[in-house]
């Protein structure tokens, strides 16, 4: 396949000359990567997505930031650099961004492990943007049309740096709707793709994900260190891992010689892909599935009198919107209820939360009220946040917490 031919954009972006009103001003200048457009007060009028904004301060006249222009989002500038320093956006400039974001991860990679995410999106100054790299697999997931200009100049760059073979693009929802782009999501964009399921390892265990039909970019790679983590814990033990999707958790959990492992979710096809990815290791111990509602199914197995040595329950985001945070936390007590009731006599609960309007230490703070009024002793043993592919640079980018509780009786 030529190099990217099918990625060129036709518009050529513009310059964009902004000024904001007080309040917008002041969140450019503290570096937050987002400006919403009831901040802007002065912008182009033919003003289309992917142009590059230049924000001005209202009175000095004076250049305080730069960023791309989204015309279908509320957040209507996303930022790319926010200082007083003469910066040209080109690609040296992206070249920089993306060369700084592999060195982070560079710890990581002297694991074993061959699947990380290399831009995390504002975190790593390429907001609406992800790319995660799945062994020989580099998959980029855009969630604004801001970038369409440039993926003929930062897409190679990445596929370089990363040293991938194949570079896949999926495409977020609002983004799959629009008429004037030609790109469908889970295009392979260079290289060949053989098979959509794509194997990895991640700290020695063995995983695979579908790159073309999978959620996000085809597995969540943010809960490797707690994955890894909860496996170690689990030698001799029974698991239930809740939400287990493509059992990540259950899979550690075996592969450390669990003696059983639970999972359950409610959709058929994810638990088919644990099994089928617990099959990519060795072990000893029994992989059961339980497909339903969770909340539902964790109840059956209290009414049945069902305990295990390790409980993990790692919930989908429950609170997308600020509508939905009171809702979210009462789901976060009822979880932390039924895990204590479902963890057995020393054992071990582990508790997570992926919703990022959920504070961590509102989080953390329900989890310790409920496991205290459940009446069982316990001690916090451990609390993980992001790992390190997921650097966290602005306080909305911090979304993962989790916490281990041991059960003293």
């Amino acid at each position: 396949m030529p190099f990217f031919e099918n990625i060129k954009s036709n518009y050529q972006p513009k310059r964009l000359a902004v000024k904001l009103n007080a309040k917008g001003e002041q969140f450019v200048v503290k570096g937050h990567p987002w400006v919403f457009s009831n901040s802007i007060v002065k912008i182009n009028e033919d003003a289309k997505s992917g142009d590059l904004a230049i924000i001005f301060s209202k009175n000095k006249n004076k250049v305080i930031g730069l960023g791309l222009y989204d015309a279908n989002s509320p957040i209507q500038i996303k930022m790319l650099y926010s200082g007083g320093e003469k910066v040209e956006v080109n690609a040296a400039f992206f070249q920089r961004r993306i060369n700084e974001a592999y060195t982070r991860r560079f710890e990581l990679l002297q694991t074993n492990t061959n699947s990380y995410r290399l831009i995390f999106g504002e975190n790593d100054g390429f907001p609406g943007l992800i790319a995660d790299v799945y062994a020989s697999v580099l998959v980029v997931k855009l969630y604004s049309e801001i970038w369409l200009p440039y993926l003929e100049v930062i897409l190679p760059m990445m596929q370089e740096v990363s040293g991938s073979e194949t570079v896949v693009i999926r495409l977020s929802r609002n983004l799959q709707n629009i008429s004037n782009q030609k790109l469908v999501d889970g295009s392979v964009v260079y290289g060949v793709l053989e098979d959509e399921v794509v194997k990895f390892v991640e700290h020695g265990v063995n995983f695979s994900a579908n790159v073309i039909k999978g959620h996000k970019t085809g597995y969540f790679l943010d809960h490797r260190a707690n994955r890894k983590q909860v496996g170690e814990w689990s030698k001799g033990k029974t698991v239930l891992d809740v939400f287990s999707y493509a059992g990540g958790f259950s899979v550690h959990a075996l592969y450390n010689g669990a003696t059983s492992v639970t999972s359950l979710d409610i959709s058929k096809q994810a638990l088919e892909v644990a099994v089928a990815n617990g099959k990519l290791n060795d072990y000893l111990g029994v992989h059961n599935t339980i497909a339903g509602e969770a909340f539902k199914e964790l109840e059956n197995l209290i009414r049945k009198g069902k305990t295990f040595d390790v409980v993990v329950i790692d919930p989908p985001s429950f609170a997308k919107q600020a509508s939905e945070v009171d809702l979210a936390k009462k789901k976060y007590a009822q979880l932390a209820t039924l895990g204590t009731q479902l963890t057995a006599k020393k054992g071990l609960l582990v508790l997570a939360s992926c919703s990022s309007r959920v504070i961590a230490q509102a989080f953390f703070d329900i989890n310790n009220q409920v496991l205290s009024s459940e009446g069982r002793k316990f001690k916090l043993v451990l609390k993980t946040q992001h790992d390190i592919d997921h650097p966290v640079n602005f306080p909305e980018g911090a979304y993962l917490k989790c916490a281990y509780y041991q059960f003293l009786d």
